[in-house]
């Protein structure tokens, strides 16, 4: 194990020397914006500001299943915010998200905008607003939201904790990454044995329990989260590998995972995917001048 004996925390804990991981930009101790710096509106409904991020994947997720089901008003436009480039902390960005991250989204289909942030509710305003893949039976609905915000308390000790300390922290500290690996191992072991007896997550019907949690989990078991399928013997969640590959076959899915999605080098997709009929989507590129409408 590490020796970390040489660290005695002080008294009083204040923000120093940057620490080097690969995300050290995006965290600060205050909240609030740091620039000025407006948002761009398309000419949809809605406007998604997102990056391609297993949180950011879901609600675009659900805009193209919403889109492949037919729903019109679910076109969208969306906008690219570059987290490593501090976008979330523009005045414009924190209008509508106070807590700085991604995504969020703004309904412009009525009178006055709806700002709407944290990616559990933009799914379910979503599936409120269309009637769809949100059950309306008592116990069917509260079984689905028991799992969305399921997810939404586990994918912390996912994301932040084993993510960041097996694959984005300077360094390899045994004791952070045990703990965090047994935990994200637990929670695989919960949805393994909910999936054994249930074809999606929330029973039988694909629902926004299945958006929350596929981009994590699923992506986890498909060695597409952090590639450590293998250290975290992902094959042995079969039924978890089952659904993961169920669901990453719909098409929908596979458009909303690429939306705003960057590559390793930091260039965005350029790939114009036709979302459906109603030619949902502009592919929004960041500019040397910041964000803007091409």
């Amino acid at each position: 194990m590490n020796d970390t004996s040489a660290y005695v925390p002080p008294r009083v804990w204040t923000p120093g020397k940057p620490n080097g991981g690969k995300f050290a930009t995006v965290n600060r101790p205050v909240a609030g914006p740091t620039h000025e710096q407006a948002l761009p509106v398309g000419r949809h409904p809605l406007q998604l500001y997102s990056l391609g991020t297993p949180n950011g994947q879901k609600a675009a997720i659900m805009l193209e299943e919403l889109l492949a089901a037919g729903h019109a008003g679910a076109e969208y436009d969306a906008w690219l915010i570059d987290i490593g480039a501090g976008d979330q902390f523009s005045s414009g960005f924190v209008a509508i998200n106070p807590n700085s991250k991604i995504p969020a989204l703004v309904d412009r289909s009525g009178p006055q905008p709806i700002r709407v942030f944290e990616s559990g509710a933009i799914l379910v305003h979503l599936a409120e607003k269309f009637g769809t893949l949100l059950p309306t039976a008592p116990a069917a609905r509260a079984e689905c939201l028991a799992w969305l915000f399921w997810q939404a308390g586990g994918a912390p000790f996912v994301g932040g904790g084993f993510g960041h300390f097996y694959a984005y922290a300077p360094e390899k500290i045994e004791y952070a990454i045990d703990r965090y690996a047994m935990e994200t191992k637990r929670q695989l072991d919960v949805l393994d044995r909910q999936l054994a007896g249930h074809e999606y997550v929330a029973g039988d019907d694909y629902t926004i329990a299945d958006i929350a949690a596929w981009p994590w989990y699923g992506g986890l078991v498909r060695n597409e989260v952090y590639h450590a399928a293998e250290f975290l013997s992902a094959p042995d969640y079969r039924h978890v590998c089952r659904w993961a590959d169920a669901v990453a076959a719909r098409p929908a899915v596979q458009r909303g995972r690429a939306v705003n999605h960057t590559t390793d080098d930091g260039t965005t997709l350029r790939e114009r995917h036709a979302a459906s009929d109603f030619d949902a989507i502009r592919w929004q590129l960041p500019t040397p001048a910041g964000l803007a409408a091409r």
